[in-house]
């Protein structure tokens, strides 16, 4: 592919409302983000990915907007969204906004334009429909349980709603719709973002007309996924957006993007694809089957596939972005690490697995500093629509109410959401306040400030990561080298080549908490070897074999 402005750099992902407390409310917010670019810059962050901060009832965290020109005032102003987009141009870095347009809040003017008159303009910008043969128009379960048809009161319709009820879908088979969307996010483009993430977009085009299909629960309902494997026709949408808007400004666009078909890959991503990258979603979705109840542990071999099989799906058609967690996942560290081997050593070598990859690496907040999954002491404590549906779904399914919670532990999107872990002071140093949400009570034990000047701690690790990554004499193959697995069939070692012309870079990283032994061929056994990386002391080659002690993760040129 062509040199763009974003391949090579290193993004960062913001939740705002838990990342840094400026004014004290036990929120975080804009001001706060400000506060800390010189760390994030000092980190090695490119790219600052910054959940969505719009005027919201936050029903869905701010994933319901309700004003798509307007700041949150939980979170500042337009003046200080301004000032971060400058003061990040001021450091070399760039903002990208979360563009949530699958959806909008039920406060959005438009629908409640749609609500008084659903036959008029504005209804024309949602799904309205009426039952038929005293039948919903179809039996589409919502993501957060439910039907996806919600009661227009007063009326014999009903709107469409992927998500919470207080989501309407918006209808993008209206071009005027279309049309508004794309003058919003000219205008945020205009204002100095770089560009967008770009929430759910699959789903913004339905299989229509609406049919039912075969229930895969007792509710009679089917999971919507069921629909979009049939839905046809989403590139004409994602074109139009994209010459309407992203290719005016050279902007960077991830999409979310998990229903997408192989032989879209090279549509979605290549040299003129609809994105410029989208995440990898297929660790995320190792073990996952139904309900929380039924998902299976992860193991290193899992993992190990899942990556490795996206790697050699995607080859060089473009750039996947990698990650082990955002905000909709739990902690990487504790989904991906036997919780009886957690440690900084196994934590780094998670981090050295995935950030190595072809691709553009995104870091979670927090997930620098190694912060693991948070036990609420009980299921009120949660804050995620998500979380409770699938808490409700546990029990129904026949657990006990402390098995769902257990579940909840494992898997609940808050794990995610827990506010950042500045020091050991009281809230963790996020507020003066106390937070929104329950602050782990590791915090004590996992912080940044009793890491930041520890060369041993995750965090230095990540710094080293990143600079290994910059570094120009290695740069060009982190970045454009081909991947190669590297004994993919011995059990729980994660290793693969990077290949840019005559040099070799090779990631080894022995997932388990026993030593295992490494061979190689005459070839690589003559190799000069130069350790680039290493989270333990110990480097124990000889001859054509090395030995790896548990959990050692190792980058070497092999040239």
């Amino acid at each position: 592919m062509k040199q763009k402005w974003w391949i090579g750099k290193v993004a960062y992902q913001i939740w705002p409302k838990s990342f840094a407390d400026a004014n004290g409310d036990g929120i975080g917010d804009l001001e706060g983000i400000i506060g800390k670019l010189d760390y994030l810059k000092d980190l090695g962050v490119d790219i600052i990915w910054i959940s969505p901060v719009y005027r919201s009832p936050l029903v869905d965290q701010g994933y319901d907007i309700s004003d798509y020109y307007d700041i949150n005032p939980v979170f500042g102003d337009l003046e200080t969204m301004d000032r971060l987009i400058a003061e990040a141009k001021k450091r070399d870095m760039y903002i990208i906004m979360d563009l949530v347009v699958n959806h909008c809040s039920d406060e959005h003017e438009w629908f409640q334009k749609a609500m008084k008159d659903p036959d008029g303009e504005y209804g024309k910008y949602f799904y309205i429909a009426e039952k038929k043969d005293g039948k919903l128009p179809c039996n589409w379960r919502s993501y957060f349980g439910g039907s996806v048809w919600e009661p227009i009161p007063g009326t014999d319709k009903y709107y469409l709603h992927s998500f919470h009820r207080k989501q309407p879908d918006l209808n993008w088979e209206n071009p005027k719709l279309r049309q508004e969307i794309y003058k919003m996010m000219n205008w945020w483009l205009e204002r100095g973002i770089a560009g967008f993430r770009i929430d759910a977009i699959i789903n913004i085009k339905k299989k229509l007309p609406f049919q039912d299909y075969e229930p895969d629960r007792d509710d009679g309902l089917v999971y919507i996924g069921r629909m979009l494997e049939e839905a046809e026709g989403i590139g004409e949408f994602l074109e139009e957006m994209k010459h309407e808007t992203f290719e005016k400004y050279d902007a960077f666009t991830v999409g979310e993007v998990f229903n997408d078909k192989e032989s879209e890959l090279r549509e979605f991503i290549g040299e003129n694809g609809h994105f410029s990258s989208k995440f990898d979603f297929a660790p995320e979705m190792c073990g996952k089957h139904g309900g929380w109840y039924e998902h299976e542990t992860v193991t290193a071999e899992m993992y190990k596939n899942a990556i490795f099989d996206s790697q050699m799906t995607t080859g060089e058609i473009g750039f996947l972005s990698n990650i082990i967690e955002n905000h909709d996942e739990p902690r990487g560290v504790s989904r991906f690490i036997p919780a009886e081997d957690l440690s900084d050593t196994s934590k780094k070598a998670l981090a050295c697995a995935y950030f190595f990859l072809r691709g553009i690496p995104f870091i979670y907040q927090g997930q620098e500093i190694g912060m693991e999954n948070c036990d609420f002491p009980d299921i009120s404590d949660y804050d995620d629509i998500s979380t409770m549906d699938e808490y409700r779904v546990c029990l129904d399914a026949g657990c006990t109410k402390e098995e769902a919670l257990n579940l909840a532990h494992t898997f609940s999107r808050d794990n995610a959401r827990t506010p950042v872990q500045w020091s050991d002071e009281e809230n963790a140093g996020f507020s003066s306040h106390t937070p929104w949400i329950m602050v782990n009570p590791d915090y004590q034990r996992i912080n940044l400030k009793s890491q930041l000047h520890d060369p041993d701690s995750v965090y230095a690790f990540y710094k080293k990561m990143i600079a290994l990554y910059k570094d120009p004499q290695y740069h060009d193959t982190l970045t454009f080298g081909r991947f190669h697995p590297f004994e993919r069939e011995q059990k729980n070692l994660i290793a693969y080549e990077r290949k840019n012309g005559d040099q070799t870079i090779l990631v080894l990283v022995n997932f388990q908490k026993e030593p295992q032994t490494v061979r190689f061929s005459s070839k690589d056994q003559n190799a000069e070897w130069k350790v680039l990386l290493n989270n333990t002391d110990i480097v124990d080659r000889n001859g054509d074999q090395i030995t790896l002690c548990g959990y050692q993760a190792l980058v070497v040129t092999c040239d």
